[in-house]
């Protein structure tokens, strides 16, 4: 039975350096550490993010891992000169030792060695012997008509002694050839499949620039304008790029993306997008996106209609049009500006779209918006938030439900997801003269958390980081107009001094002079504290909020419950002194005089926290959405992949191949028929598997039960 050999090629000629290389690449041992190599950079690449900008990887592994996963190609793994090479090394070492074992097994494919000696047969493990009486005919009749029954494929050999006298008749049969053919399947497979994968990677493309001088681009500018040295001809073998359209406009240059730029790819077509489809669940997560596209040919000048969908692409000219991913093609937005400084400042209006810049009006600061995007729908969690009410009432409890959450998984969460669209959000970022900048993200509407409305506003440093929120109460209109004023107050130092005085009227009899005055100093010095008033003795910037009063507290009181006494009186001080100042607000404003219900000590307690947080707030203004008007863009990711049919060919082999070495077994049987003296004849019969196993044990016990035992006489 014919092996494969491990061992490789071993030329009789040439120096002894290409005789040794010849051997190493054809050898087995060398394609499976090739292929072992390769595993081990696919999980490198599946565990590092591939082709993110650069920024990305600075943030998240510094410097100095950034510039040695970069130089390694670990960025770009399954692009690397060192990953592609030993692709095209283990096709060629794959392919020799395919070469090498073929033949072999062909060849053993087609013996039956009917030819073995009968002494041999005693030296299997599997062996019957038994003399029947009934002729040598009628025993090879019945043996032929039940190894044909039972799917074995046989060759007979009839021996004679010199003078022609018969001595019997082998029998050679076998069964399981499938399992030789597998290695030659699964084998080819590997071949098949990095075949494709080199002619649909990134090789044909870099070969492709190698050969027409073409270089990758760097700058910034209209597609149209870019020069023909960074574009790839239509006719390029292969490619993967990205194609954005927005609505109502026609795109026909696809971008590759490279490790130090873009290539631009154009297409045999263009691609116009009709319009862009988005359908949601009740919960405003979406279920479907689709583009509906008309495709112009550049040849014959036909439009033919398309409908792209996720997983479901469009074809022409051999290229394969996917819905990749949602972008904004250029909304435009109407804001309102609040400058955020101390004093007055009066409003503003802005305009812009999305993708595009504008400078902030004179008395805002010497600052530029990038409008950078626009969520029409957000989606977030509520859920839980009346879990723990106290109460249930029995008639919706639902019993199935229950049960489920108390079975599966010891570390089953059980929290409820309560999804809930909360309208839309814009992006932008605030860049300063020296080129620094900041992202925010700020909603259109409030949002209701705890009985109280408020706007959200987004803000992080960098893009690796997630946003921390201010969040703004709203009064009954649903503006910020109110916390505004509040916070204008705060910041006027004779408007503290006033609602001061307001609170220790308020608080104190008529005739406690004396204890006016210690109140007084300590609620200015509070209110002051809390708007950042109080200049630090070192010069350094003051502190303000509710980190002011902390830190007084850490300096004044001594023990925790003479702390916690200090921070009573503070707070005490605080509340009832913004009361004042939020009454003096609103009488300003023309406004009718708050309340002191649950809704106004709500909005107070939130403004409290809005009021501290807006002092880190890194911005001179506040931008407001005020109304938009959407335009959505698709990005297609257009793809020509000849290789595609390679890798599904070879994983069907690979399917076949290891299905063929796994589940079939090669089987050998020979059955020798020798006639007896006397009348009767000798069968005796052996069996020959790779593996011993309890079904060749029981397969063969059948068998020879079988072959061994009479017809009986009808």
């Amino acid at each position: 039975m014919a092996v494969a050999s491990t061992a490789g090629i071993r030329l009789r000629r040439g120096s002894r350096a290409v005789r040794g290389a010849v051997e190493l690449l054809s050898s087995m041992r060398f394609s499976i550490s090739l292929l072992a190599a390769i595993c081990i950079a696919s999980v490198i690449g599946t565990v590092v993010q591939q082709n993110k900008p650069l920024g990305n990887y600075v943030n998240q592994f510094g410097p100095f891992w950034t510039e040695v996963f970069t130089s390694a190609g670990l960025t770009r793994v399954y692009s690397a000169s060192w990953y592609l090479l030993m692709l095209g090394f283990l096709v060629v070492s794959t392919s020799l030792c395919i070469a090498r074992n073929t033949p072999k097994i062909l060849a053993d494919l087609r013996r039956f060695k009917e030819d073995l000696r009968v002494q041999s047969l005693e030296a299997f493990h599997h062996r019957g012997d038994a003399t029947l009486a009934e002729t040598p005919g009628q025993a090879f009749a019945r043996v032929a008509s039940l190894l044909s029954g039972r799917g074995w494929r046989a060759k007979v050999q009839e021996r004679r002694e010199a003078d022609g006298r018969v001595i019997g008749t082998m029998i050679a049969a076998r069964k399981g050839r499938a399992n030789k053919l597998g290695y030659v399947a699964a084998h080819s497979a590997i071949v098949l499949i990095c075949l494709g994968g080199l002619l649909d990677g990134d090789l044909a493309v870099r070969l492709e620039m190698a050969l027409q001088g073409k270089r990758t681009y760097t700058g910034v500018g209209f597609v149209k304008d870019i020069p023909a040295q960074h574009r790839l001809s239509p006719g390029t073998l292969t490619f993967r790029g990205s194609l954005e359209v927005p609505e109502g406009g026609r795109r026909g240059t696809a971008l590759i993306g490279q490790q130090d730029g873009v290539v631009l790819q154009d297409l045999p077509f263009e691609v116009e997008l009709k319009k862009f489809i988005v359908e949601y669940y009740e919960s405003g997560m979406p279920k479907l996106f689709a583009s509906e596209i008309v495709i112009h040919d550049r040849e014959t000048g036909q439009a033919s209609a398309a409908t792209v969908k996720v997983n479901e692409p469009a074809f022409h000219r051999g290229i394969a049009i996917y819905q990749s991913s949602l972008e904004d093609g250029g909304s435009r937005l109407k804001l309102k500006g609040v400058p955020l400084s101390p004093g007055p400042q009066p409003a503003f209006d802005l305009q812009g779209v999305v993708g595009t810049q504008a400078p902030l009006p004179a008395g805002a600061g010497p600052y530029t918006v990038e409008f950078t995007g626009l969520r029409a729908i957000n989606v977030e969690n509520f859920g839980d938030e009346g879990a723990q009410k106290g109460s249930t009432d029995v008639r919706k409890v639902d019993l199935v439900s229950s049960l489920q959450a108390q079975l599966g998984s010891g570390v089953k969460t059980r929290t409820t997801k309560t999804l809930r669209n909360v309208g839309a959000s814009f992006s932008y970022k605030l860049r300063d003269a020296a080129g620094q900048a900041r992202e925010y993200n700020n909603y259109m509407v409030p949002v209701e958390m705890d009985g109280q409305r408020m706007l959200w506003l987004g803000v992080r440093d960098a893009p690796s980081d997630p946003f921390r929120y201010l969040r703004v109460p709203v009064d009954g209109q649903d503006s910020i107009d109110t916390w505004l004023r509040l916070r204008h107050a705060l910041l006027t130092p004779a408007l503290r001094k006033e609602a001061v005085d307001r609170f220790v009227a308020a608080s104190l009899p008529a005739g406690r002079q004396a204890s006016a005055a210690d109140l007084r100093f300590a609620a200015n010095e509070t209110l002051d504290l809390f708007s950042g008033a109080v200049a630090t003795p070192d010069g350094t910037p003051p502190l303000n909020g509710l980190a002011a009063l902390s830190r007084q507290t850490e300096a004044r009181a001594n023990g925790q419950q003479e702390r916690e006494a200090y921070a009573a009186l503070q707070v005490r001080l605080l509340s009832g002194s913004l009361f004042q100042l939020f009454q003096l607000s609103e009488a300003r404003a023309g406004q009718p005089a708050p309340q002191g219900d649950a809704a106004t000590q709500r909005f107070l307690t939130q403004s409290v926290m809005a009021l501290s947080d807006s002092f880190a707030y890194p911005a001179p203004v506040l931008l407001q959405l005020e109304d938009f008007q959407q335009v959505q863009a698709s990005v297609f990711q257009v793809t020509r992949a000849p290789g595609k049919m390679l890798v599904y060919l070879g994983f069907a082999c690979l399917i076949g191949g290891v299905f063929g070495m796994l589940y079939v077994r090669e089987r050998r049987l020979w059955v020798w028929l020798q006639p007896v003296e006397g009348g009767g004849v000798r069968i005796r019969t052996a069996l020959s598997t790779p593996r011993r196993t309890l079904d060749a044990d029981a397969e063969f016990e059948a068998l020879k039960q079988a072959l061994l035992k009479e017809q009986a006489a009808p």
